[in-house]
């Protein structure tokens, strides 16, 4: 192969050389290279192995089509495995290894592997290695299984990720993208243009095109400068690898310079595909030969990089888009012949035409040096350049749910039915010349005129792989698979398409059927005696192309890692001296003064007069529909149905196995709503499981799921004047106690707000939920009117001081991953509630009944010395070795009660009131008093004080 750099002509900047290393050997290139398009110009022919037999390959394609030819590269700080060669910037210091290959490419010390093919086809794995035992041959077989190698201890930053809206995505920047994008912009349509390449234009960057009466490569600036004047966001190098649900297209753009990926997530209302079509090969003995490129690559090679791929040609065709390949290689200066499989062909009069003949084998170690025909006349040369048809690039479509047609004058599939907000153009749609692209585009975007081309109608005939050949034909150059790989398939029953895929590898890891599905589909066909639409094709899945993982990832750490969540409410508590931390997810008011000490200063404030808290947090989730009292009885411990509208009950939550999963407050707003009040780190866990037992259990019920938690603030007012608050506030209700007792909730429509009397203090406590927006105001009538009463606002901490005095939980505090509810002394509705209900059997379960499980307790300090340390053990000394019998989850200062209180979960616990046990706590043992939970008030007179 004798593959060149060209004096003058390409993209590249000849200004600006640059050297990197291949398998060790220096390359040079230019600002505007390839990796590829150096690699080529370079002569070497061998830059890779295959997969599977190690055979020697070159280049086949020049972009994303690429099947052969991968390496390692590590540069600019970074290593990055298994890079398509075609589509990496060519840059200066990089070092490059090919995969597949020990040491290099060139002199590979597996090479002999190809020797043995007869005896290894497809699917000899299978067959081979079950005796004695597969795990004897496994090591050695996945070592050399794969595409590149992983680094490992690699660390490098993870990609950026933008979630991005607008009206239009168009899939692809060639010339009939272009003028769909500028025609949707000029209407007014939000549009985004991407594109894999390093720059837009697509084939105007290499084929002769005329678009409205003027070259190609003049029409393509004007039209550049157009985008950026409409505002139309262009995104180069940037890959559409997917579509999902609800009209999501995922597009990963890459960066250069080292800089990590971007993912782009985007839900535009509608996307427009001209993603173009990949060139199949030809099917001959030896066709996978270094030195053998498509057609379409070869054009690209010479005209956008200036390297003329051979100088003794032979060009193979099956279509009328040979001809003005073989025409540009000989007007660079080399001696062509053009292989027509068409009789009626014809070509420019500069090379030497061969209508009406096909390819039979090529010749060569290492590179090709000729071919022969079907009539037997051989040819030297140094490169050949195939083109046996076009493959519209469907996948997207396909991935969309997109049913494909099989078009036998265009000879690929094509989108069938149309797909609600997906609309396919250009080669995608089958116009594989510009002049029927750009005609369509009218009919298919609702244009009233589109830009005119001129271009000779597309022509081709079928050139498929032949059954019963002795010889060895390339059907999947990615992973080594041949004709007569599909033969054995056949002759095995694994006829259907995607069993086929699975026992011969055809069309599987990144190539993903671009050059090798449709032949292995026609050969299929032609042994069983079916056409290709009745082989069908296999699920087209993403990634188009391989992402890589950085991309997924996203940016890692602090906030970025786990936003914080943050309150409507956050300005005032700042403006009322507030230090703030994270709790359970949210940004939150620890305390509203310079040091802790402020802490126990608004618990006995809330206790004495009234503390205001910000309860924004608390989940707020509505559950609506006919269906939902009956609902919510399955997915509470407790009954719910028989709650009246207006009122509340508080009530447990559990999982599958019977543990407390989440505590809380059901409202019940009207007959067939509820809202669903959860702990506020629990929040996406309660909704989650409510939509998970709504799909799973009560599919066809009538009950619809809102969390209206991020919509709502809630400021909860609680002590003794909390009522007086409320009322100075302006708040027009009758808070009676006849009118509005304990555990009720109200609709106040002149205020726009619910008001609900929960206490989660053991005071009297009004809950007031309001739109987010009338959060601020309400605030600070409320601060005011708690000031007038001696109150004001309180931080969380002095809330965990009060909810500890009455002996009221937190789950995940006061409970762990053990904790049924009987443990937390709920034992009522495992008898009583006839309804079934989540965990109801796991508590019938020899370990949800024994009698020495943990149980929650109260416990005083015994020994004089204060606080009881959290997490502290208590002990068992009755044996030879001490014992955990349970442990302290809660501890504070009291607030209305003149001792320190701490909870737990001890061992017997209910039965053990008035026991001494000894805590122990990092090294240091203590003594406390086993009392019932509850400090304060356990009438409950507190609450309509």
């Amino acid at each position: 192969m004798t593959a060149r750099r060209l004096p003058r002509g390409g993209e590249i900047d000849r200004t600006r050389p640059l050297r990197f290393t291949f398998d060790g050997q220096a390359v040079s290139g230019f600002h505007g290279d390839t990796l590829a398009s150096a690699l080529l110009a370079s002569g070497q022919p061998v830059l890779g192995r295959s997969f599977k037999y190690r055979r020697p390959r070159g280049l086949f394609g020049a972009g994303v089509e690429e099947p052969n030819i991968y390496a390692d590269v590590t540069g600019d700080g970074q290593f990055r495995p298994n890079q398509r060669v075609t589509t990496e910037p060519a840059i200066e210091g990089l070092d490059l290894r090919a995969v597949n290959a020990s040491p290099t490419a060139r002199n590979d010390r597996t090479g002999f592997i190809d020797l043995c093919a007869r005896f290894i086809p497809s699917g000899f794995y299978y067959k081979t290695f079950m005796w004695p035992d597969w795990h004897l041959f496994e090591p050695r077989i996945r070592a050399m299984a794969g595409l590149g190698r992983v680094e490992t201890g690699q660390t490098g930053p993870s990609g950026d990720q933008i979630n991005h809206f607008c009206d239009v995505v168009v899939v692809g920047a060639g010339p009939v993208g272009i003028a769909a994008a500028l025609a949707l912009a000029r209407r007014g349509d939000e549009v985004m243009l991407v594109d894999e390449g390093s720059r837009i234009g697509g084939s105007l960057l290499y084929r002769d095109a005329r678009i409205d009466g003027v070259p190609g490569a003049d029409w393509l600036p004007a039209a550049s400068a157009e985008l950026a004047a409409l505002g139309v966001r262009v995104l180069t190098r940037t890959t559409a690898f997917g579509i999902y649900d609800h009209g999501l297209i995922a597009l990963n753009q890459r960066r250069e310079a080292g800089r990590p990926d971007t993912l782009w997530r985007v839900r535009p209302d509608r996307i427009v595909l001209a993603a173009g079509a990949i060139e199949r090969p030809l099917p001959f003995a030896q066709n996978d030969l270094p030195g053998i490129l498509s057609a379409q690559a070869g054009l690209a090679y010479l005209r956008r990089f200036a390297v003329l791929p051979g100088a003794r040609l032979v060009i193979a065709t099956n279509n009328s888009t040979g001809a003005e390949v073989a025409g540009a290689m000989a007007a660079a200066g080399a001696s062509v012949t053009l292989i027509d499989r068409r009789p009626q062909a014809t070509g420019p009069d500069t090379v030497d035409l061969r209508a009406g003949r096909s390819l039979r084998r090529a010749f060569g170690r290492g590179q090709v040096t000729g071919v022969e025909l079907d009539d037997g006349t051989r040819l030297d040369c140094d490169g050949v350049l195939v083109s046996g048809g076009f493959t519209a690039s469907i996948h997207l479509f396909a991935q969309a749910r997109g049913k494909l047609a099989w078009d036998d004058r265009r000879l690929t599939f094509l989108p069938g039915a149309e797909v609600p907000g997906l609309t396919v153009i250009g080669a995608a749609a089958g116009h594989f010349t510009l002049a029927d692209g750009l005609a369509a585009l009218p009919a298919a975007l609702g244009l009233s005129s589109a830009p005119v081309a001129e271009s000779a109608p597309y022509d081709i005939t079928p050139a498929w792989p032949e059954p019963g050949r002795k010889d060895r034909v390339w059907v999947d150059y990615q992973h080594d698979v041949t004709a007569k790989d599909v033969e054995l398939a056949a002759r095995e029953n694994f006829v259907s398409v995607e069993h086929l895929k699975r026992y011969t590898t055809l069309g599987m890891a990144t190539d993903q059927g671009k050059t090798s599905n449709l032949n292995g589909l026609a050969l299929m066909g032609q042994i069983t005696g079916r056409t290709i639409p009745e082989v069908g094709t296999t699920t087209y899945r993403p990634p188009f192309t391989p992402v890589p993982y950085a991309s997924f990832a996203g940016p890692r750490g602090a906030s970025r890692m786990n936003p914080v969540r943050r309150l409507a409410l956050e300005t005032q508590h700042r403006a009322a001296g507030a230090v703030l931390a994270e709790y359970g997810g949210w940004l939150r008011p620890v305390h509203y003064g310079r040091d802790e000490t402020a802490i126990l200063t608004e618990a006995r404030m809330a206790r004495q007069a009234v503390g205001l808290f910000d309860a924004s947090p608390l989940g707020k989730i509505e559950v609506i529909g006919p269906d939902a009292a009956e609902f919510l009885d399955f997915i509470y411990y407790n009954t719910m149905s028989t709650v009246k509208s207006g009122h509340c009950r508080y009530g447990f939550i559990l999982s599958e196995s019977g543990v407390v999963f989440d505590d809380g407050v059901l409202v019940r707003l009207d007959v067939d709503r509820f809202v669903v009040s959860c702990s506020s780190s629990h929040t996406a866990g309660v909704h989650a499981l409510l939509e998970e037992w709504r799909q799973d259990r009560f599919p066809r019920k009538a009950i619809f799921i809102h969390n209206a938690t991020a919509e709502t603030a809630t400021i909860t007012v609680s002590g003794p004047r909390a009522r007086d608050t409320i009322v100075a506030a302006g708040i027009a209700a009758d808070l009676s106690d006849a009118a509005f007792p304990h555990m009720t909730s109200r609709w106040l429509a002149a205020e726009a707000l619910r008001l609900t009397r929960v206490s989660f203090t053991g005071d009297r406590s009004y809950e007031i939920s309001v739109r987010q927006d009338r959060a601020a105001a309400l605030w600070d009538r409320l601060a005011e009117a708690a000031a007038r009463h001696g109150g004001g606002p309180a931080g969380i901490e002095a809330i965990m001081i009060l909810r500890a005095e009455k002996g009221f939980i937190v789950i995940g505090k006061d409970s762990d991953g053990m904790t049924r509810p009987m443990d937390l002394g709920v034992s009522g509705p495992l008898r009583t509630k006839k309804a079934e209900f989540i965990g109801r059997r796991s508590l019938f379960q020899d370990e949800a009944q024994r009698p020495d499980r943990n149980q929650l307790v109260g416990l005083l300090p015994a020994d004089g010395q204060g606080l009881l340390p959290v997490g502290g053990h208590g002990l068992d000394l009755s044996g030879p070795v001490p014992r955990s019998i349970g442990y302290i989850t809660s501890s504070s200062p009291g607030a209305a009660v003149d001792h320190p209180v701490a909870l737990g979960l001890i061992e017997r616990g209910a039965s053990r009131h008035g026991e001494e046990i000894v805590i122990q706590h990092l090294g240091q043992r203590r003594r406390a008093r086993i009392c019932a939970p509850c400090f304060l008030d356990p009438k409950g007179d507190r609450l309509n004080a």
